[in-house]
């Protein structure tokens, strides 16, 4: 297969797992969680640059490290899983720029931000279709337990669901979606290829099985779109793709939303009724 071969079938599979691992970033609430670790992959990709190493080896150690430090301070109850998200978002750049600060030879940064999938090669294409298949197990294996969890956390606890167990499974996905394709669309643009199909999914249908068909299907769509337009317009592949995958959500904004699943909500207990009048 040529070059552009080789992308097409990336930016297929790289847009359909990004789609399938959005569905449970957008149900669980962990679109600011996933941006933090698009940044987080940035400094391991340099230092495995700077060893000889393949890039999303350094990503995926880079990852694991930092969600660590994040469910660390997360435990902190005055701080909260937001201030880790984006301790871990500031601390994986500032990593990555003295790394690459420390590097001896030059280090292709530009292409670990945005991506540089048409420089796919069968390793790339066989990782992603390998992760992809680990993320339709996980649904299929795990899907309803991850549902209920994101849904009503305190009734799956009660039902003996290990709340640390879900998140765990949950975070894997996406950590290991987030690694595998920052190669097509780098540490920068990659939350908008995970996010927007999904986001646009739950606009559009009512249920969480549909989303799980719809979202994977409108980012391969974006990843194929995306391609095209660069090659047809000689523009950055990586943000032609996230632009494509952004502007179908925004088109979704344009009809009227489904009534799609959302989180549950404390019942609130209806107030009291006062009845003034004779004894």
């Amino acid at each position: 297969m040529d070059y552009f071969s080789l992308a097409l079938v990336e930016a297929v599979l790289a847009g359909a797992l990004a789609g399938l691992t959005g569905v449970l970033v957008v149900l669980r609430q962990r679109a600011f969680f996933t941006m933090a670790l698009t940044h987080a992959t940035f400094p391991g990709a340099v230092v495995a640059v700077m060893l000889g190493i393949a890039a999303p080896i350094g990503a995926a150690v880079a990852a694991v490290a930092l969600i660590g430090v994040a469910a660390l301070v997360g435990r902190v109850r005055s701080q909260g899983s937001a201030t880790a998200s984006g301790i871990m978002l500031t601390l994986g750049f500032a990593l990555g720029s003295l790394a690459q600060s420390l590097a001896l030879g030059p280090v292709d940064v530009e292409s670990m931000l945005t991506g540089s999938i048409l420089a796919t090669d069968g390793g790339q294409v066989a990782l992603t279709a390998v992760v992809l298949a680990l993320v339709a197990a996980l649904w299929l294996l795990a899907g309803r337990r991850l549902v209920f969890d994101s849904f009503d956390r305190g009734g799956a606890a009660a039902a003996g669901l290990s709340p640390l167990g879900t998140e765990v499974l949950a975070l894997a996905g996406i950590a290991a979606t987030v690694v595998t394709i920052q190669p097509v669309v780098g540490a920068i643009l990659g939350v908008a290829l995970v996010v927007a199909p999904a986001a646009a999914a739950r606009r559009l249908v009512g249920s969480v099985g549909g989303m799980l068909w719809l979202a994977p299907a409108l980012g391969a769509a974006s990843g194929v779109a995306g391609l095209w337009i660069s090659r047809s317009f000689g523009v950055s592949a990586g943000g032609a793709i996230t632009l494509v995958a952004a502007l179908v959500f925004a088109a979704t904004l344009l009809v009227p939303q489904h009534r799609g699943p959302r989180r549950a909500t404390r019942a609130r207990p209806a107030p009291a009724r006062v009845t003034v009048g004779a004894p």
